[in-house]
């Protein structure tokens, strides 16, 4: 016997929230690129000194490397986050994260604090892989040509190798930070009022669960959307400066390059 099944969606309240959104969503919707931002910004340094201690003469730096790609590609972001915010504060014997961090005039909430760390760390197990693919693609005879000038080291990969890592990376760069986006919904699990968060406490509110968790799975389209458009501009713009440069005129202003640094250092 086939029972009636009867849709119980309010169209006037998900209209509402999708196009009216109330001041706090909209907040908790800053909250949550803010977030997204600063931890890619710090997974991605972070990312670039991991990537070349791997690529290290010494082993130390190799295996630190190794170790820490082992330990954060290893386990759950989540088991991260709830580790940092929670665990720490417990290993150390005083609250590393309190309710309000304060660095001058600005006041943040601890638990965003430890969300981005956590996050960046997490990142930067990644970003160190893709730094490190980035590097290898670079012609390795302007490398030696480097070596040959008697340009130190650090010099030839903060001057030469680096600015060009940075286009053959940034595909992947975006697709890391296109999944931030995402991965911040996790800060609601420690009581950061991100959107993902705002919705929960207004589904609690209103009891409307259909309707709140569709709408904010569209500002999450929305923000992954326009973040792709945004880097299919730029990857656009990087390839037609790429392509503007022939691979001889590019070695040589390589090489002229490499020579002033080198009389320089």
């Amino acid at each position: 016997m086939l029972t009636h099944i009867q849709l119980q969606f309010n169209t006037e309240f998900f209209l509402n929230f999708v196009f009216h959104p109330q001041p706090f969503l909209l907040q908790g919707l800053g909250l949550t690129i803010i977030a997204a931002l600063l931890s890619q910004i710090i997974g991605t340094v972070l990312g670039i000194l991991l990537a070349m201690a791997g690529m290290s003469r010494y082993l130390l730096l190799r295996s630190i490397n190794q170790v820490y790609l082992w330990l954060f590609r290893g386990t759950p972001v989540l088991v991260q986050l709830v580790l940092i915010y929670f665990g720490l504060p417990y290993l150390l014997g005083f609250d590393l994260f309190p309710s309000e961090m304060t660095a001058g005039p600005l006041s943040v909430p601890g638990a965003l604090v430890a969300g981005i760390i956590s996050f960046g760390l997490h990142e930067a197990a990644y970003m160190s892989e893709i730094t490190r693919s980035g590097i290898l693609a670079i012609d390795y005879g302007q490398t030696e040509a480097a070596k040959a000038l008697g340009m130190p080291p650090r010099l030839l990969m903060r001057r030469i190798i680096l600015p060009q890592t940075i286009p053959v990376i940034f595909p992947a760069l975006g697709n890391q930070f296109n999944n931030m986006l995402k991965t911040t919904a996790l800060l609601s699990i420690i009581g950061v009022s991100e959107m993902f968060r705002v919705a929960e406490q207004l589904q609690a509110a209103t009891f409307m669960t259909f309707e709140v968790y569709m709408g904010v799975s569209i500002y999450y389209l929305l923000l992954t959307a326009g973040w792709t458009l945004i880097q299919m501009l730029l990857e656009r713009k990087l390839g037609r400066h790429l392509s503007g440069r022939s691979v001889k005129s590019s070695k040589q202003t390589s090489l002229n390059q490499m020579t002033e640094l080198a009389d320089e250092s």
